[in-house]
């Protein structure tokens, strides 16, 4: 994915790291500190939602980098991996929709148990009803 990124956007990519799928060692989270600290501007996590939120959240106090963002589906989207929904789709908020048709296991229980807490937790706030 930085290979594309620097062929199509001329982007410049300092390192690239692809943890192991299974939780870090503590000694594997300082390398990775360290790996990170001594060089980029920005930190693009790919982990999946909600891994790349806890990540961030767990480092931010030890890397002082100005930015750190969790970028979701798009290195998938960029390198080719996972086709994007059509543009009308975007446009009209519903690309969640053809993301859980191209993958229903794996996002189901994301978009439809979690999406519809969400929602009613949303939807108590706005009422006055509950404080989140």
């Amino acid at each position: 994915m930085a290979d594309i990124l620097r062929q199509r956007y001329g982007v410049r990519s300092v390192g690239t790291y692809s943890p192991p799928f299974r939780p870090l060692t503590e000694e594997e989270k300082v390398e990775g500190d360290r790996r990170i600290q001594a060089a980029p501007d920005v930190v693009w996590a790919g982990l999946s939602t909600p891994k790349q939120e806890r990540w961030m959240y767990e480092h931010r106090p030890r890397l002082s980098v100005p930015l750190m963002a969790g970028v979701g589906a798009a290195f998938d989207f960029i390198a080719g991996a996972a086709k994007q929904s059509p543009a009308w789709m975007q446009e009209n908020g519903l690309e969640w929709f053809f993301r859980l048709r191209q993958e229903p296991q794996r996002l189901w229980g994301r978009y439809l148990v979690l999406g519809a807490r969400f929602a009613w937790n949303v939807s108590l706030e706005l009422l006055g009803w509950k404080k989140f």
